[in-house]
């Protein structure tokens, strides 16, 4: 942690660091919860639709803060090239994520032949390298520095925007879900293709997102340090 989505492959099964929730799960039928059943009408459609938004979205509200409004809209790298984005990036900083409790946080990006993209993330976490496996697409070919993030089948693409990199250094990346336009919960993250930045080149990216209305006073810096495993 809605975008429009281009159709692509379907992400492959992949065990998600993200808290899925229960009822889909392993579920090829939703069922109208039981107060709903019965009544057929537009309030009752209206609530159940309530009811699946933020069944799907409560993961992601225990795991942020909650910002009202719905999701800024920040300008992302012009003339994006995908190819050059490509390859090992550590996570420097970020806001807070229920779903990355580890240190020597990492992922690796690989162009695949029908132009998707393979997305592996890395993290050690109680001493043991945990990984997981995703697929990455453009969402929107006339902006090819908004990609899509996917790392279940059940789920859709997150929205994963490139805000700003010179691809052999640094990277700003964003994503935001809004409900209903009423509040988005949002995620932020400093890349680099190094475990450390100088201090002043932090505060810089920082001042990027805050320039595009995207609040960061809670940005925490990752762990990387004494990463004596890999992917």
């Amino acid at each position: 942690m809605t975008q429009s989505r281009t159709a692509a492959k379907s992400p492959p099964r992949a065990t998600s660091l993200i808290q899925i929730p229960e009822f889909v799960r392993g579920r090829e039928h939703i069922s109208e919860p039981p107060g709903l059943r019965g009544d057929k009408g537009p309030v009752s459609t209206m609530k159940f639709s309530l009811v699946l938004v933020f069944a799907f979205i409560l993961p992601l509200i225990r795991a942020q803060v909650p910002h009202w409004g719905p999701c800024p809209e920040p300008a992302v790298q012009p003339s994006f090239t995908l190819k050059q984005f490509m390859g090992r990036w550590f996570e420097i900083a970020k806001l807070p994520a229920q779903f990355e409790k580890g240190r020597c946080i990492e992922t690796n990006f690989t162009l695949k032949t029908d132009n998707s993209i393979r997305v592996v993330s890395s993290e050690i976490l109680k001493g043991e390298l945990r990984k997981i496996e995703g697929t990455g697409v453009i969402e929107d070919m006339k902006n090819p520095a908004k990609l899509g993030i996917s790392y279940s089948y059940v789920l859709p693409y997150s929205p994963y925007w490139i805000l700003s990199t010179d691809y052999v250094n640094t990277a700003l990346v964003y994503s935001c879900t809004d409900v209903l336009r009423l509040f988005h919960v949002d995620f932020a993250w400093i890349l680099a293709r190094t475990r450390t930045l100088p201090d002043s080149t932090v505060e810089k990216a920082k001042e990027i997102f805050a320039n595009n209305n995207i609040d960061v006073s809670r940005m925490i810096a990752s762990r990387q340090q004494g990463c004596d495993k890999t992917l």
